[in-house]
């Protein structure tokens, strides 16, 4: 079942993938897709948000991965994009990053064939002006789960948040 959301610009993606975020604490594959601009990485800076990290977020184009340790876990930030050959993804360990307890987003998946390990959640965003659409699907029952949270607190909370809310209430 796909789940769909209207984001009205920039913040509200980068708030959208704070919510998603508190639903991926446990590790997960993400898989994201869309056109160049859609929000792919702004949506995977909202996540890291949500674990802590406040950085500079980029999409990790020519390195093809940018790892992020952090207190409340690993995760692995993947742009596709450039790979031209998907067996090329096992020469970097490609199934070390998937373990369960890492947190994976993939930008561009299509670009690996069939050398990924399935997804939890697929999203897609569209992008229509400033805004964008966003479409979740659930590909295991985690993934399900993850969805229906995160659409669930973000019709309740897409007004509320402030950036920083999720990180500083755990660390009280």
């Amino acid at each position: 079942m796909k789940h769909e959301a209207h984001l009205k610009n920039e913040e509200e993606t980068i708030r959208f993938g704070m919510i998603l975020g508190q639903f991926l604490h446990e590790g997960g594959r993400v898989y994201i897709k869309g056109n160049l601009g859609s929000g792919k990485t702004t949506l995977c800076r909202g996540v890291l948000r949500t674990f802590g990290f406040f950085g500079a977020v980029k999409s990790p184009t020519f390195t093809l991965i940018e790892p992020y340790e952090l207190v409340k876990g690993t995760i692995f930030h993947f742009d596709l994009y450039r790979l031209i050959d998907p067996d090329e993804l096992e020469y970097i360990g490609l199934e070390e990053y998937f373990q369960c307890s890492n947190l994976c987003l993939v930008e561009w998946p299509e670009q690996a064939g069939q050398k990924l390990p399935p997804a939890d959640v697929e999203i897609e965003l569209m992008l229509k002006d400033k805004a964008r659409d966003i479409i979740l699907q659930p590909k295991s029952s985690k993934g399900e789960d993850i969805c229906t949270k995160a659409l669930t607190s973000w019709s309740t909370n897409r007004n509320r948040l402030d950036c920083k809310m999720f990180w500083e209430d755990e660390e009280s």
